[in-house]
């Protein structure tokens, strides 16, 4: 349930920073537990007009001998007299919408990286016995969040949400909240400093307020359980206490009341007779009922198992093949990055169109809303961190890093019946510091979320002349073979891949998880020529051919739904900062192997779903 407050504008201030290190920074409290399902808690939109202020030099937050500055932007100060210095001022500076990113609102920051400083006021009442959280769906990269001039946390990670109590900071009446946020890439960081898409900057999804009581349901998780039948398994997490928590589904006039343990964890256990499964098929929801400390709290959440056995994987217990397309966050009918429920339907509408049943959200975690149009709408989702290309495998900060992005990935969307693959990363190198890292981040899973499988995107090579093999060494780790191929564009011909057979050394399934090539939409040619959807579609005739014989196949995901920019692509009037994988445009055309992967798509429908 959200409140809307009529929110005064206050500048925010949008900085990029040239320094960006955490370990450069003051000492701030990291977020506190994420709160599950803030969408139907009792919430107050920031989201809207902020100021912001451009900060390149980071003179906003450090003075000129680099040190962390009383008197930051973050004060929001304004002269008490005439004489009284003070060199910036939100309330005169520019705005910016927010959620969004600044690259594509405003021209002069299109490549910009570093420090933006957002601010914005709003009028507030505290509610008694309440305590008080900011919640950020997202932003890119670093940020540190403050309210009323006081430091309340930083975050690191760009994709994954996160919330910081304010209960002591926000004050009944008159109120400012001033963010901090760079995008700028490190080495260090994850993802790293090299990546092949925009580094979108900014508070890019939604900003608010959250209310609960003192003592309150932080998490929980409900599914059905590998191999039970008419079973609801899962737990509940108290915070501030150890008051009883009721749980009701009420459609199957189920109740009951848990107590939790002295930590606040408590088991759920119902047995569900008449218990509908959820399926792409038959994509059914059930409306959830948790009750505690007076909060009452609902959600609607799909009850399926997922498991894999041998090289297949089983949903409620069937054999199924993933028929998908890979995803960026891009916005369908206009620049920047997509977070509305809006963009999220268009984007799966596509995918659906496609006759798929599967989207792969490369290569970082999606916004909420494509997970919950995807449980209604019924499509299998692969959900990944950064950990991509060139990860800084031998530092522990940044294997915590990705650790914590993981944890906040998972919790998020854990109760999403769409979401049934983990993925921990992306074309990283076979070298035995990568095993040791991607390793401990598939423990983690593991650890976090018994119920799904993990994945990652790997790397092939050849054994033989024709022979693909599949023997990284993460595969013993993974429970799904994820790998990246693209036959016909930077390796031989498309016609090639007639003759390519695949092996591996795992007795494991695989999601071919990339393949394709670029086309310019309305650009025609033979089928020989680069850049036209010609030579894209052969790419596609001659991968289903020799897709179809790989025997341990339980998925494809190809490069990609649709054009997104990337600074790395800078062909004029080809790609013009824009990867031309995508099967739609930029302006929603339909390319020519569109219509050859829907029509591929049709036929393992036919073969699987009879």
């Amino acid at each position: 349930m959200r409140r809307m407050f009529a929110l005064v504008l206050l500048a925010v201030p949008v900085f990029l920073s040239s320094a960006g290190r955490a370990a450069d920074t003051p000492t701030m409290s990291q977020p506190s537990g994420l709160i599950a399902n803030v969408e139907h808690r009792k919430t107050i939109s920031l989201n809207g007009t902020w100021h912001y202020i451009v900060d390149p030099y980071d003179n906003g937050y450090y003075d000129y001998r680099h040190q962390p500055r009383k008197d930051g932007f973050f004060q929001n100060e304004k002269p008490k007299t005439p004489r009284d210095l003070v060199e910036y001022d939100f309330d005169k500076s520019d705005t910016i919408q927010v959620p969004g990113d600044w690259n594509s609102q405003k021209k002069e920051l299109f490549y910009y990286e570093g420090t933006v400083w957002y601010q914005r006021a709003f009028t507030y009442r505290k509610p008694a016995g309440s305590r008080v959280f900011l919640y950020v769906g997202a932003a890119n990269y670093l940020s540190r969040l403050y309210v009323n001039g006081a430091p309340a946390c930083e975050h690191e990670g760009g994709f994954t949400s996160f919330n910081c109590e304010v209960t002591s900071q926000v004050k009944d009446g008159d109120n400012f909240v001033v963010i901090y946020v760079n995008n700028q890439r490190r080495r260090d960081a994850v993802p790293t400093d090299m990546t092949d898409w925009w580094n979108y900057g900014g508070l890019t999804r939604d900003v608010e307020l959250v209310e609960v009581p003192n003592a309150f349901l932080e998490d929980y998780f409900l599914q059905a359980p590998k191999g039970a039948s008419g079973v609801v398994d899962g737990w509940v997490q108290v915070s501030g206490g150890t008051l009883p928590v009721t749980v009701r589904i009420p459609e199957l006039k189920l109740e009951q009341k848990v107590q939790p343990d002295a930590g606040g964890r408590g088991a759920i256990h119902f047995t569900a007779p008449g218990l509908k499964l959820w399926s792409p098929g038959q994509p059914k929801l059930y409306d959830v009922e948790l009750e505690a400390g007076g909060e009452v709290v609902r959600d609607t959440i799909g009850f399926r198992t997922i498991e894999v056995r041998g090289r297949d994987i089983l949903v409620n217990g069937t054999s199924v093949f993933l028929r998908g397309i890979c995803m960026h966050e891009e916005a369908p009918a206009r620049p920047g990055r997509a977070h509305s429920e809006a963009d999220a339907t268009t984007l799966l509408g596509w995918v659906k169109e496609l006759n798929g049943n599967f989207a792969r959200l490369a290569h970082y975690p999606h916004n909420r809303n494509m997970s919950r149009v995807a449980d209604r709408t019924g499509l299998f989702l692969w959900s990944e961190i950064p950990v991509y290309w060139t990860i800084d495998w031998e530092n522990p900060a940044t294997l915590a890093n990705a650790k914590r992005q993981l944890a906040e990935m998972i919790r998020r969307d854990k109760n999403r019946a769409s979401v049934v693959l983990w993925s921990v990363g992306n074309e990283t190198p076979v070298i035995p510091a990568r095993l040791t890292f991607m390793t401990e981040l598939v423990k983690t899973a593991h650890q976090l979320d018994q119920s799904r499988p993990v994945t990652a995107a790997l790397e092939t090579h050849y054994a033989e002349p024709n022979v693909k093999m599949i023997d990284d060494p993460l595969g013993k780790e993974l429970d799904v073979l994820g790998c990246n191929e693209y036959v016909g564009w930077y390796e031989r011909t498309p016609e090639d891949a007639d003759a390519i057979s695949w092996k591996t050394v795992y007795d494991k399934p695989l999601v071919m998880s990339e393949f394709g090539g670029d086309a310019r939409a309305g650009l025609h040619g033979s089928a020989d020529a680069r850049w036209t959807e010609e030579y894209q579609e052969n790419i596609y005739r001659h991968q289903i051919v020799m897709l179809q014989k790989i025997d341990f196949l339980r998925g494809t995901s190809p490069w990609i739904l649709n054009d997104f920019r990337s600074p790395r692509r800078v062909l004029p009037g080809i790609q013009d900062n824009y990867n031309r994988k995508g099967l739609v445009s930029d302006r929603g055309e339909r390319k020519k192997a569109f219509a050859v992967l829907k029509e591929f798509y049709a036929a393992l429908a036919a073969k699987w779903e009879r």
